[in-house]
């Protein structure tokens, strides 16, 4: 009985002793303290390790570079096309067709072709005359009625580019005096498929005695860069009436 009170009061003195209960906590703070490590037992290391992210930076660069340049050679452009066969590829798409020719720094120059020319008379039937005319050049190609009303009409088709101030130029003479020099700007004219049909002013043949016989003509067709698609000398004559038809 003794021991068993002596057990609890011992036991009692324990729990409500303020400087065992102090004891305790420092001891278990020193042995808290004591599992760190000390920092000069820690690894000794001589730098951060930013030198050896920078390197890897690097090598990465590298890497990607390398494999930019094998896909560029891996890269399957297509068969080659030569530079006309791509102008070709969109000759129906004019505005395209320039763009490209642009592009290229590569301009076609255009091209005019006068088909024919024709003579219209009311109440006679139209004159006419395909080019290149086929006749002697020292016989009269056509014959007109003098003081008779006519006009000229031209046929004729552009391709390769557009022909900017398109004109024509008419000078006759009779007996070696100039009697007639006419100029016309026709304008300017882009590629079609379909001729295109242009119609001068109405005029009317001069008349009288000194105005019968034979004239030489010559006509132009040229552009603003002074390129000439047609050139061509023919003689005509003015009688006093409309020949007879053959």
């Amino acid at each position: 009985m003794s021991a068993a009170v002596g057990a609890i009061s011992a036991t009692n003195d324990v729990a409500f002793n303020p400087q065992m209960e102090e004891e305790e906590l420092k001891n278990n703070k020193n042995s808290k303290a004591g599992d760190e490590v000390p920092s000069h037992e820690l690894p000794h290391t001589e730098d951060d390790g930013h030198e050896d992210d920078d390197d890897d930076d690097d090598e990465l660069e590298e890497e990607h570079v390398a494999k930019l340049i094998k896909s560029e050679k891996e890269l399957d452009l297509g068969p080659q096309v030569s530079l006309k066969e791509q102008l070709e590829k969109d000759k129906d798409d004019e505005s395209l067709r320039k763009w490209k020719e642009q592009l290229l720094g590569k301009t076609k120059e255009p091209e005019v072709k006068i088909l024919s020319l024709t003579i219209l008379s009311p109440g006679r039937p139209d004159l006419v005359l395909p080019i290149p005319f086929a006749h002697n050049s020292k016989s009269s190609l056509f014959s007109l009625k003098e003081g008779s009303r006519y006009s000229i009409k031209f046929t004729f088709t552009v391709s390769n580019n557009i022909v900017s101030g398109l004109k024509y130029t008419n000078v006759v003479w009779k007996t070696g005096v100039r009697v007639e020099n006419s100029k016309r700007m026709l304008g300017t004219f882009s590629p079609q498929q379909q001729p295109y049909t242009y119609e001068m002013e109405e005029e009317t043949t001069p008349s009288g005695l000194f105005a019968r016989g034979s004239y030489y003509a010559r006509t132009k067709f040229v552009d603003d860069d002074g390129k000439c698609y047609l050139d061509v000398s023919y003689c005509f004559d003015i009688q006093k009436s409309w020949p007879k038809p053959y």
